[in-house]
Formats: structure tokens, C-alpha cells, sequence
């Protein structure tokens, strides 16, 4: 079965970097385009980036656009999430998904806080 997991969450301060992982298993990762949603607390989950199946086509949210760059390695079955010049605004749980299957991993929590 599909199983996606999510890693790389943590506390960092204004300003600073992290980069997320999500590993994906039980479908043939290289055929699908993938997408990272977050949900802040007491908010609705917001479409943060999603990629194309060969990595060649990205889209961003207007928040992230410009800090944020999501990247795919399909050797590895792999989608990332470099986030830069992070705000608190940007403190969430941060999920993976195929962007046309409603499967989700746990998350993973990035606090962003001094």
C-alpha cells in the first residue's frame, strides 16, 4: 500500500533553514507528481509546493515563493522541501502526498521560534 514518511521537522530560529524529507512507498513514485501541505495550529491544511512526475514543473503558494524549493529524487523515491528564511508564520505540521491520492503520512512539525 502507498505509505509516505516525512522527516526533517524541528525548532529553528527567524530566519534559519531546514530541509524536509518524504520518502514514499507502494506505487511507482516516478509516474506521480507530488505535493507538501502544512497545517498550523487552529488553521485548515495550505497547499505549500507541488512537482511534476520528472521534477521539471513547480508550483509554490504566494507565502513560500522565493524561501521554499521543492525538489524530487525519483532514484531514491524521495520529494523534498528547502525551506529558507523561515517565519514564525511558517510553524506547522508539513505532509507529503501524490497529488491525486488522498493518502497521508504522519507529518512532521517545524516550529519556528526564538
Amino acid at each position: 500500500q502507498v505509505q509516505l514518511v516525512e522527516s526533517g521537522g524541528g525548532l529553528v530560529q527567524p530566519g534559519g533553514s531546514l530541509r524536509l524529507s518524504c520518502a514514499a512507498s507502494g506505487f511507482a513514485f516516478s509516474r506521480y507528481a507530488m505535493v507538501w501541505y502544512r497545517q498550523a495550529p487552529g488553521k485548515e491544511r495550505e497547499l505549500v509546493a507541488g512537482i511534476s512526475s520528472a521534477g521539471g514543473s513547480r508550483t509554490y503558494a504566494d507565502s513560500v515563493k522565493g524561501r521554499f524549493t521543492i525538489s524530487r529524487d525519483n532514484a531514491k523515491n524521495t520529494v523534498y522541501l528547502q525551506m529558507n528564511s523561515l517565519k514564525p508564520e511558517d510553524t506547522a505540521v508539513y505532509y507529503c502526498k501524490r497529488r491525486d491520492l488522498e493518502v497521508w503520512g504522519q507529518g512532521t512539525l517545524v516550529t519556528v521560534s526564538s
